[in-house]
């Protein structure tokens, strides 16, 4: 089928008949998409990053599996995040404990945004985000922003991830959690709000002169 111009995805219907005919292409272009996603998403659940890549290689195989019964009733990529999510949560329950304050963290380094920007939800902190010496500063950030993530309840924290990090819209989030939009708003709300608390004294200290 060849690559994607831009490379972005075409319509799900197009996606969905490539996959049921084993177009090879168009499943690489899906791994490469979304697979980065997934995987911060498996990790709010379980509690290594080897777990969650094989959270993320169950998920794709039952994708893979399931693709003839997938019926249109929501987005592709919902679909597949709901698959996910109920891979992930099985597999949480079967370890036995919540995430430590170090989920986030692989040998004691905490998991940042791929040298992406702040989360979109955090914008109000902009004004005070480290300039020119910047790029540690901001490293060291990212690496605030995961432990703060880190230490919230498990559902505040898959929603902020999802909504945050991956992008999701409340419609999405909500179909993938099976949860009411209230509900959404609600641990969006108070996730947002603590990591924010948590990340305002760091900004204060930022801030203050020598």
């Amino acid at each position: 089928m060849g690559s994607f111009e831009g490379g972005g995805l075409p319509p799900d219907d197009v996606v969905v008949t490539a996959l049921r005919a084993g177009d090879e292409t168009m499943f690489a272009a899906l791994l490469d998409t979304w697979s980065g996603g997934m995987l911060r998403v498996a990790r709010s659940y379980v509690s290594t990053d080897h777990s969650a890549e094989e959270v993320v290689q169950d998920t794709w195989l039952a994708v893979i599996g399931g693709i003839d019964a997938f019926e249109g009733r929501s987005s592709l990529k919902t679909w597949i995040y709901r698959i996910l999510v109920n891979a992930a949560k099985k597999r949480g329950v079967r370890e036995s404990r919540t995430l430590p304050w170090s989920a986030l963290e692989h040998d004691g380094v905490p998991v940042t945004f791929d040298g992406a920007a702040p989360p979109r939800g955090w914008k109000e902190f902009s004004a005070a985000w480290p300039t020119p010496e910047g790029e540690a500063l901001a490293s060291e950030v990212r690496g605030l922003i995961g432990e703060a993530l880190a230490r919230l309840p498990p559902r505040q924290r898959i929603v902020i991830t999802l909504r945050d990090v991956e992008g999701c819209t409340s419609d999405e989030v909500c179909d993938i959690l099976e949860i009411s939009a209230a509900n959404q708003r609600v641990l969006l709300h108070r996730a947002r709000t603590a990591v924010r608390g948590w990340l305002a004294g760091y900004f204060e200290a930022v801030k203050q002169p020598e």
